[in-house]
């Protein structure tokens, strides 16, 4: 009879064991997750910004400016067009 109360005490032992070890993981999984998703809502903010730093970057104007100032670009006189086909 005392070795059947060793075997279940030691049944019991180690399931609290294996419970509250199950549970301090699902906590710590709980933690990560959270924290997993902040880091989500803080990438969507920063690829909202650069969408639209970029659009504003490409707009046409500022393209248009750029070849003009820098390149020193002009667009071409009527006479210069040279339209080919296919």
């Amino acid at each position: 009879m005392a070795r059947l109360n060793l075997i279940l005490l030691a049944a019991v032992l180690i399931s609290a064991l294996a419970a509250v070890s199950t549970n301090h993981r699902a906590r710590k999984l709980v933690t990560e997750y959270e924290r997993e998703q902040q880091r989500m809502r803080a990438l969507e903010i920063e690829w909202g910004q650069l969408q639209l730093e970029q659009s504003t970057w490409a707009t046409h104007a500022r393209i248009e400016q750029i070849a003009r100032e820098k390149l020193g670009m002009r667009p071409p006189k009527a006479g210069q067009i040279v339209a080919t086909e296919p």
